[in-house]
């Protein structure tokens, strides 16, 4: 798994929600912060305002798209002045994956197509953790053409589902998120910065890789070096510099990270997931992981499973 996709399944939870919203001027809504989340909104039909609290507002027009990485507050409407009012559709509450509306009156029209995430803050990766709290990707020909195919897809979907619609609109708003985020780590803002210039950057995305593939590997300072094909204090420096920690504090907290998933996600014995990230006994792994998150791997499992209530309204809810 590369990297990208390692971290995002690492944080999501739940699942992702989308609808379509025709505004009709005059409006104004106001979305709210929603901690643990992330949202984007695109503008699929004439223009509106983004008033984000970051300064003056910012106008958007059909193709821009909107990211708000940390579920932070906004607002959206048809004037830079409108009051927003309180939130009739929000993407990051709502559950829906086909949700469609009609929000104002009888004015200029405005279509968009929003989708939320469920993030687990408890498990933040820098290289989420690290983005603004709000990404503009203004539309512009030629630029992002599969984020442009994805929204596209998505939107068609949404307005008229099919036979496996459920399956093709998850996979579309993954789809989505990953583009998003491919867009503004290769994007002229973030050219040589942070995570951006780590993942580009030939010798630290390797040494990255190869932790990500083998995070039980006994790896040292050394061998990382030597997958990355540069001295050890020369590895070291850069792979610090642009990661924000050294190789081996990232190796302990990723395996620690990947423990956490494993515990939540599969019933393998906790020697079993220690010996997988890398511990050689099952004490060794449950005082390091007790460090980390401070609890023991045992109660943290119980503690992330989920209610049998909550199993059986699933199962209900699929049927």
């Amino acid at each position: 798994m590369d990297i990208l996709s390692d971290v995002l399944a690492s944080v999501r939870s739940g699942r992702p929600s989308s609808a379509t919203v025709s505004w009709h001027a005059p409006w104004g809504q106001r979305f709210p912060e929603v901690k643990g989340s992330a949202g984007f909104q695109i503008i699929l039909q004439g223009t509106c305002w983004l008033i984000s609290g970051q300064g003056e507002p910012v106008a958007l027009n059909v193709g821009d798209v909107v990211f708000f990485p940390h579920g932070h507050s906004y607002g959206l409407a048809d004037s830079p002045t409108r009051a927003l009012s309180e939130p009739r559709c929000d993407p990051t509450v709502d559950a829906g994956l086909f949700v469609q509306d009609f929000i104002g009156n009888s004015g200029q029209k405005t279509v968009t197509l929003c989708g939320g995430y469920r993030l687990d803050p408890g498990r933040a990766h820098p290289l989420l953790r690290d983005l603004p709290e709000l990404i503009h990707l203004p539309a512009r020909l030629g630029h992002h053409p599969r984020l442009r195919a994805a929204i596209d897809l998505l939107a068609a979907e949404v307005d008229h589902p099919g036979v496996g619609a459920d399956t093709v609109v998850l996979g579309l708003l993954d789809t989505m998120l990953v583009y998003l985020l491919r867009a503004w780590f290769t994007g002229p803002a973030e050219s040589g910065r942070g995570w951006s210039a780590a993942l580009s950057d030939p010798a630290v995305s390797a040494a990255l890789q190869a932790i990500h593939d083998e995070p039980g590997r006994p790896w040292t300072v050394q061998s990382l070096a030597d997958h990355a094909r540069l001295s050890r204090a020369a590895f070291a420096h850069r792979f610090s510099a642009l990661v924000g920690r050294p190789p081996l504090a990232y190796l302990t907290w990723w395996r620690l990270n990947t423990a956490a998933r494993l515990l939540r996600e599969s019933d393998a014995p906790l020697g079993e997931v220690g010996a997988r990230v890398g511990y050689t006994s099952e004490f060794a792994f449950a005082n390091a992981f007790k460090r980390e998150y401070g609890q023991a791997p045992g109660r943290y499992r119980r503690a992330a499973a989920p209610h049998p209530a909550e199993v059986a309204s699933s199962g209900t809810s699929q049927a």
